[in-house]
Order: structure tokens, then C-alpha cells, then sequence
């Protein structure tokens, strides 16, 4: 029983976080969108097309493969590429957040204890679900 609740509860933990950071996203204009405050820093376009990777590399195929997928290209995520258009990022965002959603909606108790891994490093199932709480908040 309290591993479903641990898993319900991820969820819900998530889907504020989207909700919190959709508001967020929302209440700013393009240009804010893509506004680098300093050299060093993200815009929050980069910040969402990275977490939309992210949540596309860690959550295809969870159970069976690395988390950090070949086809990944990490760097490129704090670039701003030529078809990175807020609709285009946005619509990479959601899909991630979809992604997320079915993968842990789709998890039953007994995987919790399985084995996954990311960047060759061994996790259980809840130690690389908490590693993505902790990242995307």
C-alpha cells in the first residue's frame, strides 16, 4: 500500500510542479522567454528545452534502457537553435511532461525496487524518481 501511495504521490508532486512552472512560464512575453540576464546564465527557454530532454531521455523506454539515450544531444539543450521557437520548445515541454506522466502512471509497486539505470550508474526505480523530483524543481 504505501508503495502506490509513494507513486501517487509522485505524481501529484509533479503535476504541481508543471502547473507551478507553466503559471510561471505564462506570465512572461517572448523576448523574457528567451532573455539571457548574464553570459553565464539560462534563458528559460533553455531551461525548459533541457528539462523537456531530459524528460525525454530519462523516461523512454524507463525500465529497459540507460536513461541518458545516444541520441541525446545534452549541449545542444543550452543553445538556441534555429527552429527554437517558444511553440516548438513548448510543445517539447509538454511532450516530455506527458512522457513523465505515462511512464510513472504506467509503474506498478513491485517495480519500485527494480534496477534502472542513468549515465551507466545504478538506481532503483525510486532513487531515479527522486533524482527527476529533485532536478526538475
Amino acid at each position: 500500500m504505501i508503495k502506490q501511495h509513494f507513486l501517487d504521490d509522485c505524481v501529484f508532486q509533479l503535476r504541481k510542479l508543471k502547473v507551478d512552472a507553466d503559471k510561471a512560464i505564462a506570465q512572461v512575453d517572448d523576448s523574457q522567454f528567451f532573455a539571457l540576464l548574464d553570459p553565464d546564465a539560462n534563458s528559460i527557454a533553455l531551461i525548459v528545452k533541457h528539462v523537456a530532454g531530459n524528460m525525454r531521455s530519462r523516461r523512454t523506454d524507463f525500465l529497459t534502457t540507460d536513461g541518458e539515450k545516444p541520441d541525446r544531444r545534452r549541449d545542444s539543450e543550452f543553445d538556441r537553435e534555429g527552429g527554437d521557437t517558444r511553440d516548438a520548445i513548448m510543445a517539447r515541454w509538454d511532450a516530455g511532461w506527458d512522457l513523465l506522466f505515462n511512464t510513472i502512471t504506467s509503474l506498478a509497486p513491485g517495480d519500485l525496487g527494480r534496477t534502472v539505470t542513468i549515465r551507466g550508474e545504478p538506481h532503483t526505480v525510486v532513487q531515479a524518481i527522486n533524482r527527476q523530483l529533485s532536478h526538475y524543481s
